[in-house]
């Protein structure tokens, strides 16, 4: 059968699954639960802003789902990469290693912290960091001085964090990333934003690097319309991102007093409030997820057009975006022309950060990997959707 035949049958099955002759998103919120009983409440509270206990339930509720010790909510995914980076002290002229296949938030995050982003390969099994590159990235690249920070030899600046990306909800290798950049005191900062729901050996990802960030963007496995928060277990931590993300104030019964340049970074309690009723249904919502995962790798692997892309060894994915893996570009070119003509949305990965015109002069390691996912991978229809 040709590629077309392919493509024909792959919109004629997603029409099937989502029980929909109407356009189908990559990914759409699902209210189910008390969303609307919930925000009713908040608004009838008059606490709708960044103070209300609907924030400090939901922070409650992401702690205990992630198992962290301390949760802080903010604004947005991108407003706790920023502070994150920013606690960790990252600063003018710094370094931060990342990869390229990302969202541009995690680069945008880098740069308003004055810095730059460094990118190194990927992994093809999980889509995340590779520490084997990073590795042979920093031997060749860096050295620990008197004053114990890492330097690169190259561009002569402090390589001062490292953000691995859990892509599309698969987990990276955190665990081994953490124990090279300890070797060279970077700070791991783990962007999690889109792996809620997802597991490593049992532990939720976020929880390796000094902090980790979530998102709630509309897009995301539980959404608060906009939003984000951070995850640690170092106390300190927790205290310090609170007050950051409030514009630095400190308490007093009157006064407004504030003792550095703070951020206007926290969530407020309306969004809470609709976090607390999606977080209520996120368990159900990566089951969903999951059977359709299944789903798909089990019709996929009645083609030779294209391979279902699965969650890497001893990993526990939510499977936020499902991706297939296509011959080359000009196939994927193809697939994805013709969905979307067919009103089934599909999206190529992230754009290569280093690709970019404000990130393309940024030091690079050999980044085979990433281009190669670049060009023959795929996102399609992932909503948490009954396949009953």
């Amino acid at each position: 059968m040709s590629n077309c035949d392919f493509i024909d049958a792959f919109v004629a099955k997603v029409r099937e699954i989502f029980k929909t002759k109407e356009f189908i998103p990559l990914h759409a919120p699902r209210f189910a639960g008390q969303e609307k009983e919930l925000i009713l409440e908040t608004l009838e509270s008059t606490f709708v802003s960044s103070v209300g206990e609907c924030v400090d339930k939901f922070e409650q509720d992401i702690a205990r789902y992630t198992g962290a010790e301390f949760a802080v909510a903010v604004s947005s995914g991108t407003a706790a990469l920023h502070t994150a980076l920013h606690v960790v002290g990252v600063a003018l002229d710094n370094e931060v290693i990342t990869t390229p296949l990302t969202f541009v938030a995690t680069c945008n995050a880098i740069s308003y912290c004055g810095a730059r982003p460094v990118f190194v390969d990927v992994d093809l099994d999980t889509l995340g960091l590779s520490p084997q590159s990073l590795a042979q990235f920093l031997e060749q690249h860096a050295e620990i001085r008197q004053d114990g920070l890492c330097w690169n030899r190259f561009s002569g600046k402090v390589i001062r964090a490292c953000v691995p990306v859990h892509n599309l909800g698969h987990p990276a290798r955190a665990e081994e990333i953490a124990k090279v950049c300890g070797r060279y005191n970077i700070a791991v900062i783990e962007d999690a934003a889109e792996s809620l729901g997802s597991l490593t050996d049992a532990e939720h990802t976020g929880r390796v690097g000094l902090m980790g960030v979530l998102s709630f963007n509309g897009n995301k496995i539980i959404t608060t319309g906009g939003g984000g928060a951070l995850i640690t277990d170092d106390a300190a931590f927790a205290k310090r991102l609170k007050h950051l993300t409030t514009t630095a104030k400190q308490p007093h019964p009157w006064l407004f007093q504030h003792d550095e340049v703070g951020f206007n970074y926290r969530l407020p309690n309306l969004n809470a409030a609709l976090g607390l009723a999606q977080i209520a249904q996120l368990d159900d919502f990566v089951v969903k997820k999951r059977d359709l995962a299944r789903y798909y790798a089990d019709w996929l692997d009645k083609w030779p057009h294209a391979t279902f892309f699965t969650e890497p060894t001893g990993a526990r994915s939510n499977y936020w975006l499902n991706a297939i893996l296509l011959q080359d570009r000009e196939a994927r070119d193809e697939f994805l022309g013709r969905t979307n003509e067919c009103g089934i949305m599909t999206r190529p990965m992230w754009t290569p950060m280093h690709t970019l015109p404000m990130y393309q002069n940024c030091q690079c390691s050999s980044l085979d990997n990433a281009e190669l996912i670049e060009n023959t991978l795929v996102n399609i229809p992932s909503s948490a959707v009954s396949l009953q």
